[in-house]
């Protein structure tokens, strides 16, 4: 069992990687993907910073933990994706359901929930005397 989920968190991480990959390459690219729109160089640099590290930040994390089998590494990336989910709900009170609104938080809430599986497979055994 703990093979299979470090696996997913593997795949995960990679997945991560992946696209902060995309935003630091094509910027303008990604960006339309998610539904952003920059507005000129600076647009695309602030994306460039912006996205590229939040994405391969949770990734290096998730990578690290996977690896390792660490289950505190991967809390970084529980936080990190975490608080975008929150973001998301706080945009549906705030601004309304879009039709676009279920699937990123669909993946957000998959990936947590593999992230949250990693982090109690991955915890240390603990010795009793």
């Amino acid at each position: 069992m703990k093979t299979i989920v470090r696996g997913l968190v593997l795949i995960l991480g990679l997945f991560n990687l992946v696209i902060g990959l995309g935003f630091l390459l094509q910027p303008a690219k990604l960006a339309a993907a998610f539904f952003l729109s920059p507005i000129g160089s600076q647009g695309l640099a602030t994306i460039r910073a912006d996205f590229t590290g939040f994405f391969i930040g949770a990734s290096l994390f998730a990578l690290y933990g996977a690896w390792k089998t660490r289950a505190d590494a991967l809390l970084v990336p529980m936080v990190m994706i975490g608080l975008a989910l929150t973001g998301r709900f706080v945009s549906l009170a705030l601004d309304g359901m879009a039709p676009t609104a279920p699937a990123p938080m669909v993946i957000e809430v998959i990936m947590l929930t593999i992230l949250f599986v990693g982090f109690r497979a991955f915890q240390p055994v603990s010795k009793s005397a």
